[in-house]
């Protein structure tokens, strides 16, 4: 069987820890052909060449290389303009923003033609776990389910939805709630800090019904989830405290990896847990 053929919409920290385990061989025989980043001025141009692989700003260059699976790691903007055309081509494509699909008619629309073409639409757990816990309980009856999305207050800055909240988020000195109700608002309010959230919507009781609290903690030093799921057949309590990427503070290290098991496991024969 050919190498698995991965595309990059993307050329931040998850590209980069992409392309150095496909070298190691991590991941199999997985092998990423292309990057794409926003303009040829994108540091990617310098990643891509740094591991031999094409660096390409549009998308049609990128689908010229003939991926068998593209990961979006680019925000909303991008699964907005680029996952309906990947996936009439029938691809496989791992959506990381996956908060972007809190937009009904075009999550639905993706969903047509992930079927329509014999594409996979595949929103990988990110900086959490337990969605595969989640997916169960929701075939036996799930009653709620809550996150709470707690970081330093340095992480919530440059966010216009805080910056409107009037808060002095460096004279902060105990736990403040920023944001406090559904999902499908606050993924809204926070386009590149909450996906996580939309990933715990989208395998359990949806947008409306799946509450988010966005919290800013100064006794924090990494981002912290606590996840709560009731339910029929369980409760479950989930704290997740993750440490951030050396390169992008931003971005958790366990949902970059999220992203290389979604690579490891495109084609795989063998499936444990989601």
């Amino acid at each position: 069987m050919p190498a698995l053929r991965v595309a990059i919409i993307g050329a931040g920290s998850i590209a980069r820890i992409a392309l150095e385990h496909t070298q190691r061989g991590t991941l199999g025989d997985a092998k990423v052909v292309a990057l794409m980043g926003r303009s040829a001025a994108s540091r990617g141009a310098a990643l891509a060449s740094e591991h031999g692989c094409a660096f390409v700003t549009t998308l049609d260059d990128l689908l010229a290389s003939e991926p068998d699976v593209v990961v979006e790691a680019a925000g909303h903007a991008a699964v907005r303009a680029h996952a309906a055309r990947v996936l009439e081509r029938g691809l496989a494509l791992v959506v990381l923003s996956c908060g972007a699909l809190a937009d009904d008619a075009l999550r639905t629309g993706l969903e047509a033609a992930a079927r329509a073409h014999g594409g996979l639409l595949y929103v990988p757990s990110g900086g959490i776990c337990g969605l595969d816990a989640v997916k169960t309980m929701a075939l036996a009856g799930l009653d709620e389910v809550s996150i709470a999305v707690t970081k330093p207050p340095a992480a919530w800055k440059g966010i216009a939805f805080v910056e409107g909240l009037g808060i002095d988020l460096d004279a902060l000195r105990e736990a403040t709630v920023l944001y406090d109700g559904p999902v499908r608002e606050g993924a809204g309010h926070f386009p590149a800090n909450v996906n996580i959230a939309a990933g715990l919507a989208l395998a359990g009781i949806g947008f409306d019904r799946t509450r988010l609290r966005v919290v800013a903690d100064p006794a924090l030093t990494r981002n912290t989830h606590f996840i709560e799921v009731r339910g029929k057949p369980s409760d479950i309590s989930i704290r997740v405290a993750n440490v951030p990427d050396p390169d992008n503070p931003k971005t958790a290290w366990l949902a970059c990896y999220s992203a290389l098991a979604a690579i490891r496991e495109a084609r795989s024969a063998v499936r444990y847990g989601t």
